[in-house]
């Protein structure tokens, strides 16, 4: 704990002791790039092809090419589709290619963090990542019919739902964990028990591997459009001489780090960490020799950091208190202070903390950065007291016990608003 403006530690314990922090290694990653690429930064997917369309039709190859927006979201890649059609494009008679070069990644095992495949969150980082890989489902039960309905919110050609669910009169409760979902091609089977006292509730999974879930979303979403297309989807190389036809922007960096941090969005998270490494194919190592370089032109000292993939979503990471500490010191003395402040959790008003805190002298005085794994739990960020002097504070807990923790940490907080 240390105030804003400077000073020694108010307290400090185990300061310079190397943690797991959780996701508050997004302070780390939305901080960087605010300062290392800017908060106007955007990024661009483009339609190029062979050819410009003849007739409404274009008789060569199109291509899609990524560069890596963190929230190419459904919304985004329909609006990408439209401009393709307003730019005279009915027909495809050649392949969609998938131009996914801007990022040179390993292979990636969504499997291997929790044993959670399906989860979205566990998505790898992609060039050209369309709506964070995943589908949303709607459960809808139906009491006078003892049944409960799916609906795929997320249009995907050639997708079917084996709805198996049972309505159970229990209690919510941990919905999800009560449901078995199996995926066999572009089949996903539900079953399991379905409480009616959940009401509606979105089902949210990354059910297949990149190249197949972006084709069915094309191709449901072209024939929505009116457009035709009968080749193939494959993943190439757009050529030197393509020639552009459609380009969707994304938000700028100011915005799209909000729904990082306050949502902990770990699948953004990757990506930005990655678009960090200017170098073109951006890589893990590149990305990380950057954020070194950027580290050090900064005097900022942190010689137990580790970071892997940006998120926090790791077993591996590491970083101290007072490593965090001087990160957001420094950010208070930055121009772009207002940007990373506004893109932290408000305490019991949204984000990650919008149940917690709710009631008490922090409600409302306190943005911090949330961090929760087993065995992790974490916060970070700016306090303001009841005389209006703002405080640095950084609390990190490594146990196996770790979730206990948690109403410590919310003590603390309190003490902290008291003051």
């Amino acid at each position: 704990m240390q105030a804003v403006d400077g000073g020694p530690p108010l307290l400090s314990h185990n300061a310079r002791q190397a943690m797991n922090p959780a996701s508050a290694m997004k302070l780390v990653t939305t901080y960087a790039a605010l300062e290392m690429l800017g908060p106007a930064h955007t990024w661009r997917t483009e339609v190029l092809a062979d050819a410009g369309p003849v007739d409404g039709r274009v008789n060569g190859n199109v291509y899609l090419r990524g560069n890596g927006d963190p929230k190419l979201t459904l919304e985004q890649f329909w609006l990408l589709l439209r401009q393709l059609r307003l730019h005279g494009v009915r027909e495809i008679a050649g392949d969609l290619v998938l131009d996914r070069r801007a990022f040179a990644l390993p292979a990636h095992d969504p499997g291997e963090f929790d044993n959670q495949p399906l989860r979205p969150y566990n998505a790898g980082p992609d060039a050209l990542l369309v709506n964070f890989k995943s589908v949303r489902l709607l459960l809808q039960p139906d009491p006078a019919g003892k049944a409960v309905s799916v609906v795929a919110e997320t249009p995907s050609e050639g997708l079917r739902i084996d709805n198996r669910l049972r309505l159970a009169s229990e209690p919510c409760g941990d919905w999800r964990e009560k449901l078995q979902v199996t995926v066999s091609g572009l089949r996903i089977e539900l079953g399991g028990a379905y409480p009616a006292a959940c009401g509606e509730q979105a089902l949210n999974l990354a059910p297949w591997a990149a190249d197949v879930q972006l084709e069915g979303l094309f191709r449901a979403l072209w024939r929505e459009l009116g457009g035709r297309f009968s080749g193939s989807v494959r993943e190439g190389a757009a050529p030197a001489n393509a020639r552009t036809l459609a380009v969707q922007e994304s938000a700028p960096l100011a915005e799209l780090v909000r729904d990082i941090n306050k949502y902990s969005n770990n699948v953004m998270a990757r990506q930005l960490f990655l678009s960090l490494d200017s170098e073109r194919p951006a890589t893990i190592e590149g990305a990380r020799r950057q954020l070194a370089a950027w580290l050090q032109a900064n005097a900022l000292q942190l010689p137990e950091l580790v970071i892997d993939n940006g998120s926090g979503l790791s077993r591996n990471a590491r970083i101290s208190a007072a490593g965090l500490a001087q990160l957001l010191s420094a950010a208070w003395q930055s121009p772009l202070m207002p940007e990373l402040i506004a893109s932290l959790p408000l305490a019991g008003v949204d984000g990650t903390l919008r149940k917690r805190l709710q009631n008490g002298p922090t409600a409302g005085r306190a943005h911090l950065k949330t961090g929760y794994l087993e065995g992790v739990r974490a916060i970070a960020g700016y306090v303001l007291d009841n005389s209006g002097k703002r405080w640095i504070v950084v609390a990190l807990i490594n146990d196996a016990n770790a979730r206990l923790g948690k109403p410590a940490l919310d003590a603390l907080l309190q003490w902290v608003a008291e003051r």
